[in-house]
């Protein structure tokens, strides 16, 4: 296909779909480059959280989940995508490069899929029934569950064997957390208490987080109330958690997990769902691995996600600028 530069409007539909993906802490660490004809996704190393993610796991699977809206944003303009991950290796900051195979006119469904990326936004409140069970558990998987995610699984947790180990798995990460006194400094630095100025378009907003969040609900701080591990059990069992691990654990992986939780997200949302990740249970690499093993699961756990229905207004955080993310040409 001939190469082009891309039309100002082509250029807004792409910097927001990628803006609105949903990001560790909403630090958004992406920065997005649109030479003619191509696109490429970009991972912001000095925006680093080295309490919560020492290792960078969420930064790259935050910036998977862009490459999947960016893919959608191709779609609805009418371009077939050509997806090439970490075309410069795993070490480079090239997360991604999205091309033009062919001229495509766009579904009713990735329109529809396109237009849920503005409406999805992270839920830590309580749900209201019904819980998705059954064949919206079923659609919501095979969403996920694509021949570019091979490396990547994703399930629900079910059963008490399964729902304890995860009781088991928060009552610890939320009694580390709340006392490790740099993941609450961190996590402080990124939480927006005056959501009136906004001047970076970043980070979490209060007001989307309850003042006594428990654990299940992700973000645990140094206030939050930690209820015994039956209580918790008996909560959990009116949640629908999804765990996604994958074959191997480097950077390719943390992507592509990133890519299939997003899918899973916008199908979701255009169910009427809402939905909120944790991660940080899973950086504690003890807990982690036992978790693993309770679960019989193949792999490496990498993030979990709890579905549901909302029971009032789904809060909104932040978002920059979309012409902020777009880097220079030479």
């Amino acid at each position: 296909m001939t190469q082009r530069e891309w039309s100002v409007g082509e250029t807004d539909v792409l910097a927001r779909a990628v803006v609105r993906a949903p990001s560790v802490h909403n630090i958004q660490p992406w920065r997005l480059e649109l030479p003619d004809g191509e696109a490429r996704i970009f991972e912001r190393a000095d925006l680093a959280l080295p309490y919560h993610d020492p290792r960078g796991r969420d930064r790259s699977i935050s910036c998977g989940a862009a490459v999947t809206n960016l893919e959608l944003g191709m779609r609805v303009l009418g371009k077939r995508p050509a997806v090439r991950l970490l075309p410069d290796g795993p070490g480079g900051s090239l997360v991604a490069t999205v091309g033009v195979a062919e001229r495509a006119e766009p579904t009713e469904a990735e329109l529809r899929r396109y237009s849920a990326i503005a409406r999805r936004h992270s839920y830590r409140r309580p749900f209201a029934g019904p819980v998705p069970r059954g064949e919206d558990v079923t659609r919501l998987v095979a969403e996920a569950d694509r021949t570019d995610a091979a490396d990547v699984r994703v399930r629900a947790l079910h059963g008490a064997g399964e729902v304890g180990a995860l009781a088991e798995l928060l009552e610890y990460a939320g009694m580390v957390l709340r006392n490790d006194q740099g993941y609450q400094r961190e996590l402080a630095i990124w939480t927006i208490r005056d959501e009136r100025s906004r001047p970076h378009g970043a980070g979490v907003a209060g007001s989307a987080t309850p003042t006594s969040t428990l654990p299940w609900a992700g973000l645990v701080r140094a206030g939050t109330a930690l209820p015994d591990r039956v209580t918790l059990t008996e909560r959990l069992h009116g949640e629908t958690v999804f765990v996604f691990a994958s074959d191997t654990d480097g950077r390719d992986a943390h992507v592509r997990t990133g890519m299939a939780m997003q899918r899973l997200w916008l199908a979701a949302v255009e169910r009427g769902l809402v939905a909120a990740v944790q991660t940080h249970p899973l950086h504690l690499t003890e807990a982690r691995s036992r978790f693993g093993e309770r679960l019989s699961l193949p792999g490496y756990p990498q993030l979990l996600m709890r579905v549901g229905r909302p029971a009032g207004a789904v809060p909104r955080s932040p978002r920059r600028r979309a012409a902020e993310l777009l880097m220079p040409r030479d």
